[in-house]
């Protein structure tokens, strides 16, 4: 991945970390799912004016020339809606990373219901405003909120389509100016498949730049590189590119900045990058003991608190199920960070899921805690492993098989397994396993990391060397896709 590329991906996994990110999605988003663009959308329209659709650049006029020439009837351009934007469609990669990501805040000018759908499939709510008396009524316990700036396919008379549609915007939809006025200041948007063609998001973003100046929040969007193989003439190239430069200056005023790619494809990598980069900050600790020979109770509380607070103070998030005799030394670690920190939140630090002690219906407990596993590693992107002993029922030990079944969950979901083997029992096992073929287990091939997880093996280490290469380890990680 490019240098820019990989500075945007910090710069906005930090956005989504502190809640100030949000999306604005144009039609180049919804277009690889087999929706179509503007311009195929009114092809016919235009073909019916005697008009060639691939020689006009004002596609709003023709949806204007259509409605003037049917004596203001709109009923084709609403028929149009409906036909192209109701057939049944899959969402896309590029859909589902980013209804995955923690991200409150959807601005699109597309018709369909592509991100609510998505943000469905991921098992989150999400609040369409559509018209602009949604705005004052909000879903209950809504995850992200989807400002449709058009309108929906489900209200195609009320859609934005016409010239006269978007010169009576600011009067008849006031609102939505207002609330994408105040996004904009406040979060950093990625705007993904927008042409910047719109009048009314050009409109907005000038009032801001007026009223704001050089004091602009920085905004990103996707561009393709101009490539020469896509004209027939050196001609046509040359004039394209020098378009194309002032356009990516011009974005500037707005304090947009331009994401050059080029392919498409390299949106999904940056998305995916991302989203690596949010989970792995979120780190899964699975532990479990019931005996801690040959050290102490003591010595073992002491090295799992210094983990844990250690771990919160680098800002990471710790996801735990409390495991017997490890997860309350997990939680008080982190908790000591978080009431010793005047500016830190208790959801900063810790997404606690103890595991249920009964089970009622018809599914046994092995497979609901499976379910519990799986769905509580779904907040990590790396999970360490301490300690792993529990009670035989005959007054000795044997390995914990509960995070045996938490290792083998992280890696079918990709979740990074860092087993620290200095402390033994299962975390021993699974460290020798993950060390003889660490590529097996995602690790990136990076000499650093991998001395890293051969130090957290090391039973000859302190406390404090333990730690301070586990947190090697995850810092490498954070960097390394």
């Amino acid at each position: 991945m490019e240098q820019r590329l990989s500075c945007f991906v910090d710069t906005y996994t930090k956005a989504i970390k502190e809640n100030n990110a949000a999306i604005f999605a144009g039609a180049g988003l919804s277009i690889p799912a087999g929706f179509v663009d503007w311009k195929n959308l009114l092809r016919d329209i235009a073909k019916d004016l005697n008009l060639d659709i691939d020689k006009e650049n004002d596609l709003i006029a023709i949806a204007q020339y259509h409605y003037n020439e049917k004596g203001k009837n709109r009923h084709r351009l609403n028929q149009l809606l409906i036909d192209e934007f109701t057939q049944g469609t899959s969402v896309t990669p590029n859909h589902k990373i980013l209804a995955a990501l923690p991200i409150q805040t959807y601005w699109t000018t597309n018709y369909d219901k592509l991100i609510e759908k998505a943000i469905e499939e991921e098992g989150k709510t999400p609040d369409a405003k559509i018209t602009q008396e949604n705005l004052s009524i909000n879903i209950p316990r809504r995850d992200a909120v989807v400002y449709k700036m058009h309108g929906d396919l489900s209200l195609p008379d009320q859609a934005i389509l016409t010239k006269d549609d978007y010169e009576g915007y600011n009067e008849k939809r006031p609102l939505y100016t207002t609330a994408l006025q105040g996004d904009l200041v406040a979060k950093t948007f990625l705007f993904i498949g927008f042409s910047f063609d719109d009048p009314n998001l050009e409109y907005i973003l000038s009032r801001i730049r007026i009223l704001l100046g050089q004091n602009q929040r920085d905004h990103y969007c996707f561009f393709k590189r101009i490539n020469r193989k896509d004209f027939t003439t050196e001609t046509d190239f040359h004039y394209a590119e020098i378009r194309y430069q002032l356009k990516i200056k011009d974005l500037r005023r707005y304090s947009i900045n331009a994401l050059l790619i080029d392919d498409y494809s390299e949106i999904t990598e940056v998305l995916s990058a991302i989203q690596i980069k949010v989970l792995r900050s979120n780190i899964f600790i699975s532990g479990a003991a019931k005996v801690y020979d040959p050290k102490t109770e003591s010595e073992v509380f002491s090295f799992v608190h210094k983990l844990s607070y250690a771990i919160s103070k680098d800002k990471y998030k710790i996801v735990s199920g409390v495991g017997d005799g490890i997860g309350r030394i997990v939680i008080s670690g982190a908790l000591e960070f978080v009431f010793t920190t005047k500016y830190r939140h208790l959801d900063d630090a810790l997404v606690l899921r103890p595991f249920p002690l009964a089970v009622t219906g018809k599914q046994s407990k092995a497979d609901r805690n499976l379910e519990y596993r799986t769905e509580m590693m779904k907040h990590a992107g790396i999970a360490l492993f301490i300690f792993g002993n529990k009670d035989d029922g005959k007054g000795k030990w044997k390995l914990s098989n509960g995070m045996i079944e938490d290792f083998e969950v992280a890696v079918k979901q990709k979740v990074i397994p860092i087993p620290v083997g200095a402390t033994g029992f299962a975390s021993e096992e699974l460290w020798n396993k993950v060390m003889a073929s660490p590529l097996l287990y995602n690790y990136p091939n990076n000499p650093d990391l991998l001395d890293a997880l051969k130090q957290i093996g090391d039973k000859s280490k302190t406390d404090d060397e333990l730690v301070n290469q586990i947190l090697k380890a995850i810092s490498i990680l954070q960097n390394n896709f």
